[in-house]
């Protein structure tokens, strides 16, 4: 039992788990409803202790099946969420694009929110077509696109700047 506890553990800071996963209709379009776990490493943590602003970006893409073609594409989107901490207030910022961003005291606090985001619009109403049955793939990670360059290179060589999801995959019915 031991072993196992200690394997969870490991497995939890080696990656980003989608905990919860799903599409809701609202009266604007389609919003997806997710949850994530995880942790981040010692490097990660002393990184955003000296100032290194951090993005997580969720990638979701919503595609039909068709027999006779490829399948048709309805939504590719992304949002990246960054966290930064800021020495002289030493509160830590979560900015999530469209909204404005928020001020905690702790890092676990931070974090809360980007594992557990608001109900993110992915879809006008128009954009499915009720009653299909569409295939939604999702991914969560650290995106080293945004870092400074030097940091970029580190995040390349460096496996604890790796922090990523597997995909998830599942299907929607649009209403």
């Amino acid at each position: 039992m031991l072993v196992l506890a200690c394997v969870t553990a490991q497995a939890a800071t080696d990656g980003i788990e989608i905990t919860r996963a799903t599409i809701e209709a609202s009266d604007d379009g389609y919003r997806l409803n997710a949850a994530y776990s995880f942790d981040l490493n010692t490097g990660l943590e002393q990184a955003i202790q000296r100032g290194t602003k951090l993005y997580f970006t969720t990638e979701i893409e919503l595609t039909r099946p068709r027999w006779w073609w490829t399948d048709d594409k309805a939504v590719l989107m992304r949002r990246t969420v960054a966290l930064e901490y800021d020495v002289l207030l030493r509160s830590y910022h979560v900015t999530v694009p469209g909204s404005l961003g928020q001020n905690v005291d702790t890092l676990e606090d931070a974090l809360f929110l980007i594992r557990r985001p608001g109900r993110w619009l992915v879809a006008k109403k128009g954009d499915l077509k009720p009653g299909e049955t569409y295939n939604v793939t999702l991914r969560m990670y650290m995106d080293p696109a945004y870092l400074q360059k030097p940091l970029q290179v580190d995040a390349f060589n460096n496996a604890d700047w790796r922090l990523a999801s597997h995909k998830r995959n599942f299907t929607y019915r649009a209403e």
